[in-house]
């Protein structure tokens, strides 16, 4: 035992020994590494725990910024996150964590602990406690949110909804409210109601029935009066919401139209988009049905769409068109190819549609029509309506709408983590620009695997271009920028404050500067713009920005910290990193607090 134990000892001493040569060892440049990378998780972790507190204290919109700066510190802190394994590990649980805060769920809380643990932060155990039983705790449901017997309805649901799984969501979620909502509220008036009773309701009535006999719609379907009704009320009080849709579904309908027919789905069965949502890709439903077709969370999963901290393809164009063909004509097969009661049951799930279906003693969804909940009631003669005027838009009074131009872009395949700031000037255009065409990101970077993005049209060349000449150890630490005809390298140089040497290494080894070129982003930065001299040391701004003189030596962070502010928020002001090194003199716009 005494022999074993020796043994132990005499190991441990040895070990003690190497790693105490080896801490001995580590290089000026080594240390300095080590610094950086401690200082960008202690940033990240002193805004991830105010963001914690503002949950707490109910004060979410105040949360979800937060913990946007906590994520910012690791995508503006120009060092390799993806080639650190501590940084990685840190910035990969953290979006994870903030993603679960966001959404909610008892059966999958976020880990808080476990991220300080991995991010060496000292979160108090009450507060990540708290916090977690603040979010998971189920939300109290009130009596608008249930249908005549109880069910939750959803559109695109199956079933009931979980409401574990109703998202909450911080700032930076841009959603619309649904017009679905809107329309499974609306009452129709006697005055509508009673379109059906005149002459030339009756004669159009009748035209409605030929048409329909004719296959005009491609699908069969029962005319009944209500439709009608639900005309009579677009050309009325509802002529706003209608002519809304027929203009943005000129953005969407040719593509939905593609994707149903391939699936074997009625053209016209796509305009169910105008109805879900008004064609509005980031719309959302009081109970979290998300996107052009508003699905659900456990519906999405079911037919394809994931959801994770990174994306959620609810909100994706051709993803959730193509999941929403796939559930409609799995639903027109379980109903005997009634497309009527394939519409009521992507509203409020099969599992209602085949009670009233049992009820009724028919497949037929105007036999079905009283046991149905009233939301669907609504829905179907809604969506039968809307393909009426969007087939004859002349004869109800809409000729005059011309829908918007189709949205156009080119799809390329980006590296995994790809910050979208890097893409936006590859692209010449900007970040929010290219969040519109990529709903479904749910931050400024590509998901952690090779991703299609969508960017302007034209531009996939140019992307492809500069993505070749990035190497993958800095790709998202680096700049990139134009040049002019006759430029040269010590021109750029001058203004970039990078070395020629390394512009030429960025660039491989091109003698002439071209186009697009690369601007390394090390800790050698003086400055992404031309420098303006200027004779005073301070300027207050009445816009509530404070332009400071930088000193020999200063930082972003430096400079930031001397007059009591985020490192982040100056850097992203000034279009620069929390690191970057800036010239004596430099201007700094200094954003109020």
């Amino acid at each position: 035992m005494k022999t074993f134990l020796f043994k132990v000892f005499s190991l441990t001493a040895i070990l003690i020994f190497i790693s105490v040569s080896f801490t001995g060892a580590q290089t000026p440049e080594a240390r300095q590494a080590e610094a950086r990378v401690n200082q960008i998780t202690t940033d990240a972790g002193r805004y991830f725990k105010q963001g914690l507190l503002s949950v707490q204290d109910n004060r979410r919109p105040q949360a979800g910024e937060d913990f946007d700066k906590a994520v910012e510190v690791f995508l503006m802190s120009s060092v390799n996150v993806g080639s650190n394994q501590k940084l990685n590990g840190c910035y990969s649980q953290l979006i994870e964590t903030i993603y679960l805060m966001e959404f909610p769920s008892a059966q999958k809380p976020p880990q808080i602990k476990n991220l300080a643990a991995t991010c060496g932060w000292s979160v108090d155990n009450q507060l990540a406690d708290g916090v977690i039983a603040k979010l998971v705790q189920k939300p109290i449901q009130t009596d608008a949110a249930k249908t005549n017997n109880g069910a939750l309805i959803s559109s695109a649901a199956s079933g009931t909804a979980n409401t574990s799984d109703i998202a909450q969501g911080f700032n930076e979620q841009k959603f619309e409210p649904a017009i679905g909502d809107e329309l499974a509220r609306v009452e129709l008036t006697p005055e509508e109601q009673n379109v059906i009773n005149t002459p030339e309701g009756q004669q159009q009535y009748q035209l409605i029935q030929l048409a329909i006999a004719n296959k005009s719609f491609g699908f069969n379907f029962q005319m009944h009066p209500m439709v009608q009704q639900f005309v009579g009320y677009y050309q009325g009080r509802g002529r706003a919401t209608m002519t809304t849709g027929l203009y943005r579904s000129g953005m969407f309908m040719r593509m939905a139209r593609r994707i149903f027919r391939e699936e074997g789905v009625p053209e016209n069965v796509a305009w169910l988009g105008q109805v879900e949502s008004a064609w509005k890709p980031q719309a959302m439903s009081w109970a979290s049905a998300s996107g052009l077709w508003q699905f659900i969370p456990g519906t999405a999963a079911r037919f394809g769409l994931r959801r994770t901290a990174h994306i959620d393809e609810r909100n994706s164009f051709e993803a959730a068109t193509r999941a929403s063909a796939k559930y409609l004509k799995f639903l027109a097969n379980r109903y005997g190819g009634n497309w009527e009661l394939a519409m009521g049951a992507y509203n409020c799930g099969e599992g209602n549609v085949d009670r009233a279906v049992r009820r009724a003693g028919a497949l037929n969804f105007w036999a079905a029509y009283p046991y149905l909940p009233q939301e669907t009631r609504n829905y179907v003669p809604n969506i039968l309506a809307t393909i009426l005027i969007a087939n004859s838009p002349q004869q109800y009074g809409f000729g005059h709408v011309r829908p918007a131009a189709q949205l156009t872009y080119d799809q390329v395949r980006v590296p995994s983590s790809t910050n979208l700031s890097l893409l936006a000037q590859a692209s010449d255009t900007t970040v929010d620009y290219l969040r519109y065409l990529n709903p479904e990101l749910r931050t400024n970077m590509s998901p952690p695997e090779p991703y299609i993005i969508r960017v302007p049209p034209g531009k996939a060349n140019g992307v492809v271009a500069v993505f070749r000449k990035l190497p993958a150890g800095n790709r998202n630490t680096a700049a990139i920028a134009k040049t002019a005809a006759g430029e040269t390298w010590q021109n750029i140089s001058n203004r970039t404050g990078i070395p020629v040497e390394q512009l030429i290494a960025a660039n491989g080894g091109s003698n002439v500067p071209k186009g697009k070129i690369i601007v390394p982003q090390t800790g050698m930065v003086k400055s992404i713009a031309y420098v303006r001299p200027t004779t005073t040391a301070t300027a207050p701004q009445t816009s509530g920005i404070t332009i400071v003189k930088a000193q020999a030596g200063d930082t972003v962070t430096k400079l930031a910290q001397r007059h009591n502010a985020s490192p982040v928020d100056v850097a992203k002001f000034n279009g620069l990193f929390p690191n970057s090194i800036l010239p004596a003199g430099r201007e700094v716009k200094i954003p109020s607090r």
